[in-house]
């Protein structure tokens, strides 16, 4: 039996939207301590002082340390130690399970979510993708887009993610629809999560005239990051160009920069390689580390002397990436007549050569990707796998990568993790290692948003012999 309660206070969401996706509590991730042996564990030397709101008590936050508690005040963590003998408001037992920093989605489409069953993709290319899309696009509904972004972040909110970067479109099928309803969800969901916006150009800025001059009016309501999708125009040219505009935007504004880029199996057409030209434009601008590039599949096609230097590149340039497994995999490789490749960005090389990387779930449940549920340990599970990412140095890896990693790509690594002074953001795993989390994919207990329980389920199972 699994008992679940929300108590975010989001208006928008039905109990009967709630109680049917509570049975999906059994995978997520989580975000600080993720390795045994270089989880952060801070200690205070003096004992917290009066006033403490929650104290999260004998909780597994690095498999090589002991137990700890977690003293929250103010939405913040005023202590992370063994034994704190302190009154608190409210007291969770933990009882020895393994605690994260909460999960973080940096690259997610909300308005665009829970489409397949309206029109599926029969081919399951990207070009039958983009078509559809378009379609279903220009008859998109303000409540519609409403009720189905609500649909995605109750998910978001069950499997533990705090903060998601949300992908809105905005060109001149949409128009601003996506911006408009993501800000209002913004603020409904304020107490659950957080929700970075991004002015999202799919269509284009130079093949969609009026493209740009809409970014601005999004970046204007209160958008939070320029996007842009290079490849989706009609010349490399016109690629460079799109590039050229969204780093002009972003500085007029002084917004960091997420671009789709380098979505393909192969760099044969450069629209599709554009990766060395925003590396060295990042470089030239100042931009460096605001800059997260998402997809980059065409860069896994290329040989290792011609991918190296690329690599080195956004290395220089501290470019963010954001590898999209579930929909890359899913959509990549289709035409190869043999031996398929995987449509993976090249994780390894890049974590080898000191790129940070992330992942993320990017569609949920429409023509680009026909799965999904905003659950960060279901996708971490797919990438180890598909990457090959298997070892424990790896799995812990993994596990950083939807944490730390995805903190750092977010901007907002100056206040996450479970030290004392960080915000008060963590889920708490129905498991009692840390390193079992990609294992297990266990439910998640407790999910907490600046000191403030946001989600909690008990979960109780039988086998009979």
């Amino acid at each position: 039996m699994l008992k679940v309660r929300c108590t975010c206070g989001c208006p928008g969401i039905s109990r009967r939207s709630f109680l049917r996706g509570a049975s999906s509590v059994a995978l997520g991730l989580a975000a600080v301590s993720v390795s045994p042996s270089s989880a952060p564990v801070a200690q205070v030397s003096d004992a917290p002082g009066g006033g403490v709101e929650l104290l999260v008590r004998n909780v597994r936050v690095a498999d090589d340390k002991p137990a700890m508690d977690l003293a929250i005040a103010n939405g913040r963590f005023t202590a992370v130690r063994p034994d704190i003998a302190v009154d608190a408001t409210r007291v969770i037992e933990a009882g020895g399970r393994a605690a994260l920093g909460g999960f973080l989605e940096p690259h997610i489409h909300l308005d665009k979510a829970l489409l397949e069953q309206r029109m599926p993709n029969r081919s399951g290319t990207l070009s039958e993708a983009i078509r559809i899309t378009g379609t279903l696009k220009a008859r998109q509904q303000r409540e519609d887009v409403l009720d189905r972004s609500r649909q995605v972040l109750d998910m978001a909110i069950r499997n533990g993610v705090v903060a998601l970067r949300a992908q809105p479109d905005v060109d001149p099928i949409q128009g601003l629809i996506g911006v408009e309803t993501a800000l209002v969800l913004a603020d409904e969901y304020r107490n659950a999560l957080d929700l970075q916006i991004v002015a999202f150009p799919q269509e284009g800025i130079l093949k969609a005239p009026g493209t740009l001059a809409m970014m601005e009016r999004a970046l204007a309501m209160g958008a939070h990051v320029v996007g842009g999708c290079p490849y989706n125009e009609r010349t490399w040219e016109d690629t460079q160009s799109h590039v050229d505009e969204c780093f002009r935007l972003a500085q007029r504004y002084d917004r960091p920069i997420d671009l789709h880029a380098d979505f393909a199996d192969d760099t044969s057409d450069r629209r599709f390689a554009a990766a060395a030209y925003i590396a060295q434009k990042t470089i030239d601008t100042g931009y460096q580390g605001r800059v997260t590039l998402g997809h980059m599949t065409s860069l896994g096609a290329l040989p290792p002397d011609q991918a190296g230097p690329v690599i080195d590149l956004l290395r220089r340039a501290e470019v963010n990436i954001v590898t999209i497994p579930a929909t890359d995999t899913y959509l990549g490789g289709r035409k190869d007549p043999s031996s398929p490749r995987r449509g993976l960005t090249p994780v390894a090389a890049l974590r080898n050569a000191g790129v940070n990387v992330t992942y993320a779930s990017n569609n949920i449940r429409n023509a680009f990707t026909p799965f999904g549920k905003v659950d960060p340990l279901q996708i971490g599970n797919l990438l180890a796998h598909v990457a090959q990412l298997g070892s424990p140095d790896d799995q812990a890896y993994v596990l950083r990568m939807a944490t730390v990693n995805a903190a750092r790509a977010m901007g907002i690594a100056d206040r996450y993790g479970l030290e004392a002074g960080k915000q008060a953001d963590l889920v708490i795993l129905d498991t009692d290692r840390v390193a079992n989390a990609l294992l297990d994919l266990p439910p998640r207990l407790w999910v907490v948003k600046r000191g403030k329980v946001v989600f909690e389920a008990k979960y109780e199972a039988k086998i009979y012999k």
